[in-house]
């Protein structure tokens, strides 16, 4: 499905010269337990090559990409987990996606180049103070596969603010949402858009409010459109059904669609589709913030309880302008489908909340994307660096 790459020189669309000079990309990603990382990864290499830019995805796990990304991407190539081979010479940047470190065989080749590539560590997406902080922070390497070659690493923080390092963005995005026909697509899918239901999506790990969310979604006409994973296999358990693609089941007054794995663009016409989506992880929840709809964000759970700061910080900032008793309903709900209360079908205002979404959508993209999204910035960030 990917081509090999060789030591090409960089490509960029006929037309439209890139903002910086092309450079050489490598981007390592490991997949730890679910596809996010994978997702973020392909995402960017996508769009730094959009940019005009040659990337080079090496990753230890991309059966995912055979849904995610079915069409490939002009200008990306995908290579196993391994050290380079005589040809492969290291790029111009190397990025290694949440501190997965690339392997020594490829460090020591770094070290070696006359001059060193620009080393940037990519970080989790997080709205809390320390990662403005710690934004652009140097790292020389003094010890391990690139001692003595002149290595740094850089500490890159995605952010929702203008001071952080953006958030991914296409161009193309607003004008493909404005232009996009949500009824003519679900009809595609074999999915009767029916009105006046409320349309809802699902995609999560495990969730603590799932049963009740499903309980009161069956009081009035809600069609319920549910992503693979680990919470359509808890909802099919607790619809009595089975998660299986193309799977329909009715109870009172909510129709379930269990859909299969959608591409990362049709993933977005999903949450462009729906009045409320239910999202998991980073890239999700960029994408339903994108989407200018009413989401409810489950990060992902770490032992230590940092997922629950890390919500709290969105909050503090997704909230903003929010009048008080709607900043208190939507608080509650997300605390909720994260574990932390058993308020997670609190009430809510829908006409405020879709309000609410639509602002802070256009407000978050004017702060995160102002004069360049993640990508762009990334590309400066690099350029300044060499």
């Amino acid at each position: 499905m990917h081509d090999r790459d060789t030591l090409q020189q960089p490509v960029h669309p006929p037309g439209k010269p890139p903002e910086n000079p092309p450079q050489r990309w490598d981007v390592f990603c490991r997949v730890v337990d679910n596809h996010g990382d994978l997702g973020v990864c392909w995402r960017l290499s996508k769009r730094l090559a959009a940019l005009g830019h040659r990337v080079r995805l090496w990753c230890d796990d991309a059966e995912a990409l055979a849904w995610m990304a079915p069409a490939a991407a002009a200008g990306v190539s995908v290579l196993p987990w391994r050290g380079p081979e005589a040809s492969e010479a290291p790029g111009d940047v190397v990025i290694e996606a949440f501190g997965c470190e690339p392997p020594q065989a490829f460090v020591e080749r770094m070290a070696a180049r006359r001059v060193a590539p620009v080393w940037i560590n990519l970080e989790h997406l997080s709205a809390e103070a320390y990662a403005e902080r710690c934004h652009g922070l140097a790292s020389p390497q003094a010890r391990g596969a690139g001692a003595g070659g002149g290595l740094v690493k850089w500490f890159f923080y995605p952010g929702f603010t203008a001071t952080g390092g953006g958030l991914l963005c296409e161009d193309e995005l607003g004008p493909e949402r404005a232009a996009f026909d949500a009824d003519a697509w679900l009809a595609a899918l074999g999915i009767s858009p029916a009105r006046p239901a409320l349309r809802v999506s699902l995609f999560g790990y495990e969730q603590p409010a799932l049963a009740a969310w499903l309980l009161q979604w069956q009081t009035q006409p809600t069609l319920l459109l549910v992503s693979p994973g680990a919470a359509a296999e808890q909802a099919a358990a607790l619809l009595s059904c089975h998660a299986t693609p193309g799977q329909r089941v009715r109870r009172r007054h909510l129709t379930a669609h269990f859909l299969p794995w959608l591409s990362q663009a049709d993933h977005d016409r999903l949450l462009w589709s729906c009045d409320l989506n239910h999202v998991r992880g980073e890239d999700s929840a960029v994408r339903a913030l994108w989407a200018a709809r009413p989401f409810v964000w489950q990060l992902y759970v770490q032992q230590d309880g940092a997922h629950l700061a890390k919500l709290e910080a969105f909050l503090d900032l997704y909230l903003q302008g929010a009048a008080p008793a709607l900043a208190r309903a939507l608080r509650l709900r997300f605390r909720g489908a994260n574990g932390m209360t058993d308020t997670a079908t609190t009430t809510v205002d829908r006409v405020a909340w879709a309000q609410h979404a639509s602002e802070r959508s256009a407000a978050l993209r004017s702060a995160a994307c102002q004069g360049g999204d993640l990508a762009v910035r990334l590309c400066r960030f690099a350029l300044s660096k060499r």
